[in-house]
């Protein structure tokens, strides 16, 4: 891909509309919040090498909002992150999706999952981290939002960088990791996984995984529960029959029970944690 300049990142950067062409077709359990009391929609984050695109939901009415990272599986900020983050400002939260690969490629108008991993293999952990600072920031300084608040919760590759934010940013109150991926070989450009920063997690991170996840084997889960320590009141809970992706109500991986259960957890843990 050929390097794109300044310039044309600034202005090319855009969230993405209704649902990532690689989930066509989308299910009928979609679930659609409407944003009636809420401030909603696209959004410009100011980063180190100029603008990235981002989604931001949060209640019209109020300041000093708990502030919830909400990050993206690989097909990027698409209408189900953009509904997860209305979900939040429904209950009080200033909710923002940055899109955290615009860098890389628009991964939302490939059809291809093959194309779409070759994307998000060229994303260097470092500029997640860096971008999610600069979220942060702006949630801060132009969303009236509490940095004293501050939660995170990802899904699928957005859980694997749940776990590893919440590791480099004690700042996070709490995080809730849905199913990511647990461990990997170190590379340049994903130099840890959460395997790796277990045993010095400080912050309280819930992890939900799928017992049928045929992506992350369960030995793997066990591996990372075994790593965490107790002072970090980190827990992992396994739904026996749930597959990947069971909180994905776009998607046939889509698992009512379990998701719903999963939401209550992630209320009830942010809630514990003073997000």
């Amino acid at each position: 891909m050929k390097e794109i300049t300044r310039r044309k990142f600034i202005a090319t950067a855009t969230v993405a509309t209704g649902f990532a062409l690689a989930v066509q077709p989308v299910t009928a359990k979609v679930i659609t919040t409407d944003t009636k009391g809420l401030v909603a929609g696209a959004v410009k984050i100011p980063v180190n090498d100029g603008e990235i695109p981002a989604y931001r939901a949060q209640p019209a009415i109020g300041s000093n909002f708990p502030i919830v990272l909400v990050i993206q599986e690989i097909f990027g900020v698409h209408e189900h992150i953009q509904d997860i983050t209305r979900r939040f400002a429904k209950l009080g939260y200033l909710a923002i999706a940055p899109e955290l690969f615009t860098r890389q490629g628009d991964v939302s108008k490939l059809s291809s999952i093959d194309e779409i991993r070759s994307i998000v293999a060229k994303v260097p952990d470092a500029q997640v981290f860096s971008d999610l600072d600069a979220t942060v920031d702006w949630a801060v300084k132009s969303a009236k939002g509490n940095a004293n608040r501050l939660g995170i919760t990802g899904f699928c590759w957005g859980g694997r960088m749940t776990w590893l934010y919440s590791a480099y940013n004690p700042k996070v109150k709490a995080g809730v990791a849905w199913y990511g991926r647990l461990v990997g070989n170190a590379t340049e450009l994903t130099p840890k996984h959460p395997v790796d920063i277990a045993a010095t997690l400080t912050v309280p991170v819930l992890g939900l995984y799928g017992g049928k996840d045929t992506g992350i084997p369960l030995d793997t889960v066990e591996q990372m529960r075994a790593g965490l320590k107790p002072s970090s009141k980190s827990e992992i809970i396994v739904y026996p029959d749930a597959p990947h992706a069971f909180f994905a109500d776009y998607r046939p991986s889509y698992r009512e029970q379990e998701a719903k259960e999963g939401w209550q957890r992630l209320q009830t843990w942010f809630k514990k944690h003073g997000v």
